[in-house]
């Protein structure tokens, strides 16, 4: 099993109950009641919540039915403290036991994102399968604290439809064997109407209206759903999204990297490479940098179509690219663009645990070695473009010549004795069967 890095905060119900009988919101330590403890023979569930109508749902109803719940919110770097906060209030006014957030943010980008940097991952070269590869870490801490605590049962809210059903609950066969996988939402096909009205007649209530689009925010970008994405000849109005140009002036980003990490943005210095990101998201989303769609195989099958906002990843991965261009050589950068683009897919495909996955971002960190530098961007209102490197690695500063200008490492005659040989399988070729034209 994986190491658990994660950090939690905990609170019992018992801890937070107050006069009014709402929960606090400042979580307290402290272990809470024994698995079973509190009604002798109940069982014990970890419910995946995230705040949302599905898990709130699938809190309460557990609850109703005597489960012992323990809502377990794994935060990647998508949630807020303000969010967190209202997690776990609105988790004890459902009826769980004990709430715990799993900060599993920093081995997020230790395990995952650090190689999707390595690889520049663009899944049909374009979405930085945002959601897909924060899931699969979710439910690894999710499997970690169930087993932590001896839970008899996992539950998520996901539905029938979607990647994140396989992503769960592949995750959890694996890393809880012979624990319980229930999915209220999937297995009964509730509606959300359904949910909203079992909520309301137990005394939960809360803004849960159908809106138009639905998000999934991280640290590695938003995607968007609904709306106009589900009519193909059309796109996504500027009010679908949730970051708006907020500057109308050209500036320049300086991203510098150490064997291909995030060591300083315009010159600041970062050791810690989650801030790092969040400081380059914050620099592009001022522009509304990185917005598109994507049209893509989704595991079960079928054609999915997402919107996304993604400025840290696009300017991280083109500035990282670019750099890669004069530090690596040609036969290093097909080969990890070959590695990266498998890595990117059992990523999406929920093969994270897959024992090739190690050997694959040893291969991409191993390529990293002469990745030091700094990129130079140049951002506008709703876009970007290259400007160019300064690195100590820089292959094109070589003695040996200058592209288009002078050669200094070797001859005339020895550069048309070269092109006579690298012509020798042709003009074989081509003499042989004169017939042919081009």
């Amino acid at each position: 099993m994986m190491e658990t890095k994660a950090k939690i905060l905990t609170a019992t119900n018992s801890e937070q109950a107050t006069s009014g009988g709402q929960a606090a919101a400042t979580p307290l330590a402290g272990k809470g009641p024994e698995v079973g403890s509190r009604a002798g023979s109940k069982k014990s569930v970890v419910v995946a919540y995230s705040g949302g109508l599905d898990t709130s749902y699938t809190v309460m109803k557990l609850a109703q039915d005597g489960w012992n719940v323990y809502a377990a919110c794994a935060n990647t770097g998508g949630f807020s403290p303000r969010q967190l906060k209202a997690n776990e209030e609105n988790a004890y006014k459902l009826g769980a036991v004990k709430y715990v957030t799993l900060d599993v943010t920093q081995e997020y980008y230790e395990k995952s994102l650090k190689y999707m940097i390595f690889g520049n991952v663009l899944r049909n070269n374009c979405y930085p399968i945002s959601v897909s590869s924060e899931r699969i870490f979710q439910a690894i801490a999710i499997a970690r604290y169930a087993n932590e605590i001896g839970a008899d049962a996992i539950a998520h809210g996901s539905t029938g439809a979607g990647n994140d059903q396989i992503r769960f609950d592949m995750t959890f066969l694996v890393m809880a064997p012979g624990v319980e996988i229930i999915t209220l939402t999937r297995d009964r096909a509730l509606s959300r109407q359904e949910e909203v009205d079992y909520l309301n007649a137990h005394g939960f209530e809360a803004d849960f209206k159908k809106l138009k689009y639905s998000y999934n925010v991280g640290i590695w970008g938003t995607s968007i759903c609904g709306g106009e994405l589900l009519d193909p000849t059309q796109g996504l109005p500027e009010e679908a999204y949730l970051k708006h140009v907020t500057r109308q002036d050209e500036s320049e980003l300086r991203i510098t990297f150490e064997k291909g990490e995030i060591v300083a943005v315009n010159g600041e210095r970062f050791t810690d490479k989650v801030a790092a990101i969040q400081k380059i998201e914050e620099i592009g989303a001022a522009y509304a940098i990185g917005r598109d769609c994507n049209v893509g195989d989704t595991i079960i099958g079928i054609k999915g179509r997402v919107g996304f906002e993604a400025a840290a990843p696009m300017l991280i991965i083109e500035a990282h690219r670019l750099l890669e261009k004069s530090t690596l050589s040609k036969w290093q950068q097909y080969w990890k663009d070959q590695v990266a683009n498998w890595y990117g897919m059992f990523l999406h495909e929920s093969q994270y645990l897959e024992p090739v996955m190690p050997d694959m971002e040893a291969m991409m960190a191993s390529s990293q070695r002469h990745v030091n530098g700094t990129a130079i961007l140049k951002l506008r209102p709703y876009g970007f473009q290259t400007v160019g490197v300064d690195s100590p690695d820089d292959l094109t500063k070589s003695k040996l010549g200058e592209y288009g200008e002078m050669q200094h490492g070797w001859t005339a005659e020895e550069a048309k004795g070269f092109i006579k040989v690298t012509s020798t399988p042709l003009r074989v070729y081509y003499g042989i069967h004169k017939e042919e034209e081009r």
